[in-house]
């Protein structure tokens, strides 16, 4: 590539604009169905086929399962719908950008670079899912996610290769992130609804009155494997409903929904909820139970997908995992860039990519995903808790809002002691009712958030002079 061609395609990602730090203006608005395509795309992911397996091996009933994703999925879409989807629109801003005007510099970069690493965890697992079922495919030694060391160079290659297409369109923006997932979503999930269905007869279902009875005894049987703890309807419930705690009430999803031309957009997560988790969980638990009746004691997503529609379900993994990945590393992109706003995000992304691809040529760095998001939904459940308050409370209490915009990005000490209080208050918790499920805390977690910091910002308002609030305000 001459240095010419190099400058010219440095210029034109320069040029890109994602609004990073503005509001996103009403002319770059989009339609309901580019939100439709956008979020089922990142919902219908390889990771459907390691966590409907979970609910199998960790002894779920079908009952429990059917239920707990109805009433859970239900309660995430109305996240998106109710909270997420509204701020965005009113606002237009990123969450990222909407922190630093209330905290200050110092304390957003903390929860950015927490959300950048995060979201690029996150990235570099998908690509060892999609790696692992082109691996399949090839014939090639595949790591398992609890191996560290690479199985070798060619994984190496071929992670590499996977995170690097997925870079390609990160950098690019919002834009071709939608029409990526507009084309790519449509037809995945037929596949994993023709490969559920494929495989019922393997497991003694020939007629719809068998599948209740088989769903039972063969798929969901209330039974545990050895080594796991058994889950009921309350852990799939909350499971279903704060797996993704900080997009919907954390907000972190405001970096697509601030593109929404109207606020009710937020209802398209149905088509993730509904179709990528409730379906997709479903129908890879019946995979994973034709897995372990073939004798794979501990199947991957690939083997569990090629079960039921063969190459054309190994092929749905690896594009899931692509589809996925971009606007995660997207997200990731934008979280650093609010800690070198100098910096143009597509670099930032670049970094962030090659960092993606250390990340999963190591698979058991990014092997704890379940913990990861856990964690990450207590410390991003507050976040979400205090920019409502702010956006939709505070200016009806008289309640001075932007309290670092207002004051050349001095630190709002409010904000680190709310976090703090009620990150602690939660751990606390959790372990004084020796709860086995951490996914629990989210909840009460936003809510502690929300009591503790109106609290502590009427404390302060009652301290400071009146001309400083009537100014701010």
């Amino acid at each position: 590539m001459s240095d010419n061609t190099a400058t010219s395609i440095s210029n034109q990602l320069d040029a890109i604009n994602d609004y990073e730090r503005e509001p996103v203006p009403a002319s770059k608005v989009k339609g309901f169905k580019d939100f439709l395509a956008l979020v089922a795309s990142e919902h219908i992911a390889g990771t459907e086929f390691v966590i409907g397996p979970l609910f199998v091996l960790h002894g779920a009933t079908a009952s429990d399962v059917i239920l707990g994703l109805l009433v859970g999925n239900i309660l995430a879409t109305l996240s998106w719908t109710l909270i997420c989807a509204p701020l965005a629109v009113k606002t237009r801003l990123t969450l990222f950008y909407q922190l630093e005007r209330i905290s200050g510099y110092k304390l957003v970069s903390i929860f950015n670079g927490i959300s950048g690493i995060q979201a690029c965890v996150f990235a570099a697992f998908m690509a060892v899912v999609s790696a692992g079922a082109i691996s399949l495919v090839l014939g090639l030694e595949t790591p398992s996610f609890s191996q560290m060391l690479p199985s070798g160079i060619t994984w190496v290659v071929l992670v590499t290769v996977l995170v690097a297409l997925i870079t390609v369109i990160a950098i690019q923006g919002i834009d071709l992130v939608s029409k990526f997932a507009t084309i790519s979503t449509p037809w995945m999930p037929w596949v994993f609804l023709a490969s559920g269905i494929a495989t019922l007869p393997q497991l003694g279902v020939h007629s719809f009155s068998d599948f209740w009875t088989v769903a039972n005894t063969t798929i969901w049987t209330g039974t545990p494997v050895e080594g796991m703890s058994k889950y009921n309807f309350w852990h799939i419930m909350f499971f279903a409903w704060l797996c993704n705690t900080a997009m919907h009430i954390g907000l972190a999803d405001t970096f697509i929904y601030r593109y929404a031309k109207k606020s009710y957009y937020g209802i398209a997560s149905f088509g993730g909820m509904f179709i990528g988790h409730f379906m997709a969980w479903i129908a890879s638990g019946i995979l994973c139970a034709a897995a372990l009746q073939a004798g794979i004691s501990d199947p991957t997503p690939g083997q569990v997908a090629g079960i039921g529609a063969g190459i054309a379900g190994i092929i749905c993994v690896v594009i899931a995992g692509w589809t996925t990945a971009n606007p995660t590393l997207y997200r990731a992109g934008l979280a650093i860039q609010g800690i070198f706003p100098s910096t143009k995000r597509w670099k930032i992304t670049a970094w962030l990519g090659l960092a993606a691809a250390l990340m999963a040529s190591f698979p058991g760095i990014v092997s704890k995903l379940d913990n990861l998001l856990a964690w990450f939904a207590l410390i991003a459940a507050p976040v979400g808790a205090i920019v409502v308050l702010e956006v939709y409370v505070f200016k009806k209490l008289n309640l001075e809002t932007d309290y670092s915009h207002h004051r050349n990005g001095k630190m709002n000490w409010a904000v680190a002691a709310t976090w703090i209080i009620s990150v602690t208050l939660c751990y606390l918790i959790y372990l004084g009712l020796e709860l086995d499920f951490f996914f629990f805390m989210a909840i009460p977690g936003w809510f502690i958030a929300a009591i503790v910091y109106l609290f502590l910002c009427k404390l302060r308002q009652m301290k400071q002079p009146k001309n400083i609030i009537k100014d701010s305000l």
